[in-house]
């Protein structure tokens, strides 16, 4: 079995700032924040790093109780703030994941920063819900090694232990790395905020213009089955 792991922002949908509207919303009800600061990047971080980033530079204790209140507020509002910004699939995802799917020696899934329950609502919302089965998520992480091991701990599983090759899909610089980390293939691509110069700058094995352009991963992946 050969594992294809997807993340989600940027790579396969763009939901147009509902992620930090919702982060905004939850630290406004929870922490009267009016303003998160802009010096906490969230491209391509797990949810995790990004809320516990946000509380330290907001004099916010990052403690364990703090994180559960995020965790079951956000959600609510970022169910709020999808219909509200004009997101969209990326080009060629139904495609690509229509033609994994009918190979039966091929797994997809997710590898996110997202927590689970916003991963789960992002991809309800955009009608992606019923591809993927499993993944590793940005519930527990802060690392997206460590999420990218927990895909591949995944993907093994199902798998039933005979897991022939994992690839990566991504539009930052950490999908890349995290993908090196887990010995993945790493497939960038620039539909995100990376442009490809900057992406090929972490020599990913493939760069592809967007996920219209199956066939170079086809190939990549039908070389091991």
């Amino acid at each position: 079995m050969y594992a294809v792991l997807f993340d989600i922002d940027g790579t396969l949908l763009l939901t147009a700032g509902a992620g930090m509207k919702a982060f905004a919303a939850a630290f406004a009800e929870l922490f009267e924040v009016r303003q998160l600061s802009g010096d906490i990047p969230f491209a391509g971080r797990s949810d995790r790093a990004i809320a516990l980033d946000l509380m330290r530079v907001h004099g916010i204790e990052p403690s364990a109780e703090h994180w559960q209140r995020f965790v079951e507020s956000y959600p609510q509002h970022l169910e709020t703030a999808l219909p509200q910004c004009a997101g969209a699939v990326m080009p060629g995802v139904h495609e690509l994941l229509d033609a994994l799917q009918r190979r039966n020696h091929v797994l997809v899934g997710l590898l996110t920063g997202n927590l689970r329950s916003g991963a789960t609502r992002k991809l309800a919302h955009y009608g992606l819900a019923d591809r993927f089965k499993f993944g590793g998520f940005g519930d527990l992480w802060t690392d997206r090694n460590a999420i990218a091991s927990e895909a591949r701990a995944q993907a093994r599983y199902h798998a039933r232990g005979k897991l022939d090759g994992v690839m990566v899909i991504g539009d930052t610089v950490h999908d890349i790395r995290c993908a090196r980390s887990i010995g993945a293939c790493a497939v960038a691509v620039p539909t995100g905020n990376t442009s490809a110069d900057q992406l090929r700058e972490e020599a990913p094995d493939l760069v592809v213009g967007d996920l219209t352009e199956v066939e170079p991963l086809l190939e990549r992946i039908l070389r091991f089955l």
